[in-house]
């Protein structure tokens, strides 16, 4: 019996080692410079999903973000990007990979589809923007905030 107990606490413990968790704020960075453009911060929604809300804004020397997302789609349009929701949807299929979510990017105004994984540490998180398949699409690194 006691056997029996220890095994089901093992197993309990080993599983929730390996979860690795997205809630909490991450440096989004440009796929292109390899620089941080801003904080997200995502939440676990009531529904299981996650969702991303930009809570910050990064200047840099030769770049000044956006303060509006003019060439979004509705309901977006012409609205602040500091406090838009640019992760909706996303859900977990395993202890590390999340996928069926969707992403806006506030500078270009398009929206993919989105799927990810976190790292074993979770200090990365990867993220693969895409249409209709994944090879089309764009990849980030996000970093988490500490």
């Amino acid at each position: 019996m006691k056997t029996f107990f220890g095994a089901i606490l093992l197993a309990l413990a080993t599983t929730s080692s390996f979860a690795q968790d997205i809630t909490g704020t991450w440096h989004y960075i440009d796929d292109k410079t390899g620089e941080p453009k801003g904080w997200v911060k995502i939440e676990k929604q009531a529904n299981g999903t996650y969702a991303g809300k930009v809570i910050k804004l990064t200047p840099r020397v030769g770049y000044t973000p956006k303060e509006f997302c003019t060439n979004c789609p509705p309901p977006f349009t012409n609205k602040p990007i500091v406090g838009m929701q640019v992760i909706s949807g996303l859900k977990t299929t395993d202890a590390i990979n999340y996928n069926n979510g969707k992403i806006l990017d506030p500078v270009s105004g398009k929206i993919y589809s989105l799927k990810g994984k976190v790292s074993a540490n979770s200090k990365k998180l990867f993220l693969r923007g895409y249409f209709g398949v994944s090879a089309v699409g764009r990849s980030q690194t996000w970093l988490r905030v500490e």
